[in-house]
């Protein structure tokens, strides 16, 4: 097909986009136990908006030298539950390299009660727990760390409450 003067236009593939739903769906391989995640959940003040905000941050164990990455995470909140899917990392800009872990921090307002997080990663593995929040006495508990039943299902993920970032009003 000539391209000076081209008589019908060529065809571009689309490229596809990982859906979270597939990786809820997927069974994973068997692998051994590794962790390359933590969860962390504490609360935050924000002074530009002056609401006080709950953060689940997920991290990765392995740190980074020269370029700075952020988690790519899809969400799924079906009620109580909260399905944060790994979809990758992704580069943020970054004046000034330094080693430090891809971040991604997901806040929520109003999170009062029991709620269940699930980590899943692409390949269909998933990692859970239960956490109990309360504002009011500013506390967050984690009840419970399970890994749902699932076939060749495996720990990558960790969870924790990081009681040093926890920022309130004045």
């Amino acid at each position: 097909m000539p391209l000076k003067n081209p008589k019908e236009l060529p065809k571009i593939p689309k490229t596809r986009k990982k859906k979270a739903q597939a990786a809820l769906e997927a069974i994973p391989e068997k692998k051994d136990d590794k962790l390359e995640y933590n969860c962390s959940s504490f609360f935050y003040f924000d002074e530009t908006t002056n609401s006080q905000k709950f953060i689940f941050r997920i991290e990765t164990i392995a740190e980074f030298t020269s370029f700075a990455y952020e988690v790519a995470i899809d969400q799924i909140i079906e009620g109580r539950e909260f399905y944060f899917v790994l979809m990758g990392l992704k580069a943020r800009p970054n004046m000034v390299p330094k080693v430090q872990p891809a971040i991604t921090d997901l806040p929520f307002d109003g999170l009062v009660g029991e709620y269940t997080i699930h980590i899943v990663k692409q390949d269909g593995a998933i990692n859970s727990a239960t956490y109990k929040i309360n504002l009011f006495t500013k506390q967050i508990e984690i009840l419970e760390e399970f890994q749902p039943k699932k076939k060749n299902n495996r720990m990558f993920c960790s969870f924790s409450v990081d009681e040093e970032l926890f920022s309130f009003s004045k």
